[in-house]
């Protein structure tokens, strides 16, 4: 069986943990390195049902995308909810490997995902950030021309709540129709600018504030707000796939124990 090294070493060849942004902590967050793996859990958070499903499962690791220790902890007791992770991890052996900007950017990472599950077509980066180790390109975002006739943003907004399943959307419409789109999965809106630069009509992200709806509406911008997880768990699923193609003994499963946080009243 592969260990948890093994597995950890596997991710950074195809999402590089050395290009993870500066104020993340990703890589390899809890366990032993030497701890023999027969079954994975991925999911896009590790939370406490998580864990939960893990230990049912009998999964020895989770992969996920956000990191279960993003600030440092000070404490580990069962008095907070990180703390109740962290000792459910501890006390039932399984260990975390958390792949969260390095997948954002990388090759056939979050971004990607977004954009091919949203049909976009000549798909480049939006904002690259330059060459990994391996000389391979990598950036925040992507850009590509949406397939079929062009569609007006109400329109194309049911489109993007259907095609992530997202609970609901919000959205701005600059009244332009949708011909090329600019994806960011999470919080992108910053990279408004960007897309513009690159010819887009239309910017697909979540986590928008309020002056970013009015940001976009003075520019000219459809913008669209898909929601944190619906514009980022399009990854699991190739997460999985990457792990089953690396190790084809160890048994892969998606979690179904994950779902949004919240609804729309």
């Amino acid at each position: 069986m592969a260990t948890v090294r093994e597995i950890y070493q596997y991710l950074d060849e195809m999402a590089p943990f050395s290009i993870q942004m500066d104020f993340d902590n990703a890589g390899f967050l809890v366990g032993r390195g030497n701890r023999a793996v027969s079954k994975i859990l991925v999911s896009l958070d590790i939370t406490e049902e998580v864990v939960e499903e893990a230990c049912e499962l009998g999964a020895e690791l989770i992969v996920a995308h956000h990191p279960v220790i993003f600030h440092p902890a000070r404490s580990m007791t069962d008095g907070d909810p990180v703390g109740r992770i962290l000792l459910s991890l501890v006390e039932n052996r399984i260990a975390a490997i958390c792949a969260h900007t390095n997948l954002d950017a990388v090759c056939g990472g979050v971004n990607d995902a977004l954009a091919a599950r949203l049909g976009l077509e000549q798909v480049e980066q939006l904002q690259p950030e330059g060459l990994d180790a391996s000389g391979r390109p990598y950036g925040i975002g992507r850009v590509g021309n949406a397939a079929g006739v062009p569609k007006y943003t109400p329109a194309f907004a049911a489109f993007v709540k259907e095609a992530l399943g997202a609970n609901g959307v919000r959205y701005v419409d600059a009244r332009r129709p949708v011909r090329r789109v600019a994806v960011g999965g999470g919080a992108c809106a910053d990279l408004m600018d960007q897309a513009l630069a690159m010819g887009c009509d239309t910017f697909v992200t979540s986590d928008v504030k309020y002056n970013g709806f009015l940001d976009a509406k003075a520019l000219g911008l459809n913008l669209i707000d898909a929601g944190h997880y619906p514009t980022e768990n399009v990854v699991c699923p190739i997460l999985a796939k990457w792990l089953e193609n690396g190790f084809p003994k160890t048994e892969i499963c998606l979690t179904n124990r994950h779902k949004e946080a919240f609804s729309y009243g």
